[in-house]
């Protein structure tokens, strides 16, 4: 399997899991724009001073779709993940 197959799979699974994570709350659209919001506010701050702390977080359609989905556990797993 190659690289886009997998990265389209685990994107995939992972819209998977947030829409059952999202149908089972209250506020269902509330919830998943609070979550995608906040997602890519981070991802934009840290695109924006992460140069200033010594490191580029490059703003790409990767990036851009998991801080949306995810929310900011996915920018600061990015963040760990580049530091590291």
């Amino acid at each position: 399997m190659k690289t886009d197959g997998i990265l389209l799979l685990a994107f995939c699974a992972a819209a998977l899991i947030m829409i059952m994570s999202v149908t089972r709350r209250r506020r269902k659209l509330l919830s998943a724009i609070f979550g995608g919001g906040t997602g890519l506010a981070a991802l934009f701050l840290l695109s924006r001073f992460g140069p200033a702390l010594g490191e580029d977080f490059p703003l790409n359609a990767f990036s851009l779709a998991g801080s949306a989905l995810l929310g900011v556990p996915f920018v600061a797993g990015l963040a760990l993940l580049k530091v590291l």
